[in-house]
């Protein structure tokens, strides 16, 4: 699972009001080469909540990327290098996500992580 696709690191649990950031468990993770696209990481960086970013990141063993930047910075080729590192080669293959408000485990298999709510949860 690659890292911070909001959708897959929030809590549909009926009744959460808080399911943002997912919490991370890892058992096993990989990198895996990714070709760069500077293009790609410009857009999608208004789309990144930087900090659960950061979180995630320093959670999978890479604490490389700055706490804090802004769109002027997306100049640099050593933050573009770190950013696609953290957003596209760090993979979760098995673990966990966790809602941050009910604990609810989600496994993650084979870098897919199980989002199907139990009925009393939808």
């Amino acid at each position: 699972m690659r890292l911070l696709t909001h959708n897959m690191l929030s809590s549909n649990i009926k009744g959460v009001t808080n399911g943002f950031p997912l919490g991370i468990i890892i058992d096993k993770s990989t990198q895996i080469e990714v070709e760069i696209n500077t293009d790609f990481l410009k857009t999608m960086f208004s789309k990144i909540d930087w900090k659960a970013l950061v979180d995630a990141a320093t959670l999978m063993g890479y604490s490389d990327l700055p706490e804090e930047v802004d769109e002027s910075m997306l100049e640099s080729e050593e933050l573009l290098n770190k950013f696609h590192h953290a957003l596209l080669e760090l993979h979760l293959e098995e673990g966990a996500l966790i809602c941050p408000e009910t604990g609810r485990r989600f496994p993650v298999s084979k870098g897919i992580p199980n989002m199907l709510l139990h009925e009393d949860e939808i």
